[in-house]
């Protein structure tokens, strides 16, 4: 893959905006170019990373795990999303793991173009900290969900959040194994709670979407206030 590609990516990120375009084709040119299989880590919860990564396509997973292996999917990202803010620029140990969903191209942005960066043009690192902020309120959202709703109630919530038109794409990857860890349940108590959602004829799930068909009754059991 050319650094061009990458640049012109660079150019529209809007944690980066007020850059020249010299300063991004240097910061395009130190990056490294990988593709990861399905099923591939692109880096393990613990390890020292040193790069900034951009997902040119592809699908991937952030999650945690437990001691006895069960997995809790803090994030899925598709292509055009960046990841591992944290781990590069706090210089601290990964606090999740990364797995490609389907194949994967991604960038690798070394830590020292980005500081390089950084010092020349403080505002990119304010922008940088609001983008970390918007993470930071994510996982907040996602404790709280936890914490405070039924499993009933996340699923509902992230069928209202997912829908486009009232309709969800699944994609190949997309199981009820996946979804599960993504919602902090098992797969029999998702398999349970859709099976109940289906009946009531509040959606319709087939292999490749799930449709919604009473949106007034999601978002009721969603537990979302004002509906």
């Amino acid at each position: 893959m050319h650094t061009d590609t990458l640049l012109k990516r660079l150019l529209t990120f809007e944690f980066l905006r007020g850059l020249d375009r010299e300063t991004l084709s240097v910061l395009a040119k130190s990056a490294t170019w990988k593709v990861f299989a399905p099923d591939a880590v692109v880096f393990w919860e613990g390890d020292t990373e040193t790069n900034l990564y951009y997902l040119q396509y592809g699908s991937v997973k952030i999650l945690k795990t437990s001691p006895e292996g069960r997995e809790q999917v803090l994030r899925f990202l598709d292509a055009g999303e960046i990841f591992n803010e944290i781990g590069v620029l706090a210089k601290r140990a990964n606090p999740a793991t990364a797995i490609a969903l389907e194949e994967s191209g991604i960038w690798l942005l070394p830590r020292q173009a980005l500081e390089d960066v950084l010092l020349a043009h403080p505002h990119t690192a304010l922008q940088i900290m609001e983008n970390l902020a918007d993470r930071v309120i994510s996982i907040v959202t996602l404790t709280a969900d936890l914490s405070l709703r039924t499993v009933e109630a996340r699923l509902a919530k992230l069928l209202l959040e997912q829908a486009t038109e009232d309709v969800i794409e699944r994609r190949r990857w997309t199981t009820q194994t996946e979804m599960a860890a993504h919602l902090g349940t098992v797969p029999d108590v998702l398999s349970r709670v859709i099976r109940e959602l289906t009946k009531a004829g509040v959606i319709e799930m087939d292999k490749h979407h799930i449709r919604i068909l009473d949106r007034e009754e999601l978002t009721r059991r969603a537990m979302i206030q004002g509906g």
